[in-house]
């Protein structure tokens, strides 16, 4: 029998809910520059994601990472050892392209099997290693289009904000 964590104070984006079960931790990774390392401040798309990952602290525990180099990330993953390993999603242009309801399903399943990690990462600009795709529980591709890795890092802070607000049943998704 799992033993989850427990929250009891309110969460001001969802202030009728004063207990909320989290489960799970969510953490959006990237490989390559430092969010914000371009002339020392953040950029507009890292303080975007920040929006979209707060926003997911009423539904998981939520952080993002930066690593330099696919092979640290690939240690840090390793360290991420809980009660159950950390689930790896690569986004990968080879991957299973989902609907924002059945990518809700997917993240719904990971919680309700009792993952207490799912890592989301956004690779090096060559692409995964092979042994990286074999680490993973899921490569996940937004379609056949390229797009910079910043923009990939909103896209995907926002897609799991729509999946949570999709289980919860939360008006943000409206069906478009």
């Amino acid at each position: 029998m799992p033993f989850p964590i427990f929250r009891t104070e309110c969460v001001s984006s969802c202030p009728a809910r004063s207990d909320i079960l989290l489960l799970m931790q969510i953490t959006l990774v990237h490989i390559g520059a430092r969010s914000g390392s371009r002339s020392g401040s953040k950029d507009e798309y890292d303080s975007l994601c920040q929006v979209y990952l707060s926003r997911c602290a009423a539904f998981a525990r939520c952080q993002s990472e930066a690593f330099r180099t696919e092979e640290a990330f690939l240690e840090w993953l390793t360290k991420q050892q809980g009660r159950t390993p950390a689930t790896a999603v690569l986004l990968d242009s080879r991957g299973r392209q989902m609907a924002s309801e059945a990518f809700a399903a997917w993240i719904g399943q990971r919680r309700d099997d009792g993952a207490q990690h799912v890592v989301f990462a956004i690779g090096p600009a060559s692409g995964w290693s092979d042994a990286a795709r074999g680490r993973a529980q899921l490569l996940l591709s937004f379609g056949p289009m390229t797009m910079a890795h910043s923009l990939a890092r909103l896209v995907t802070a926002e897609q799991i904000y729509r999946a949570f607000t999709i289980l919860s049943g939360h008006p943000y998704h409206g069906g478009h």
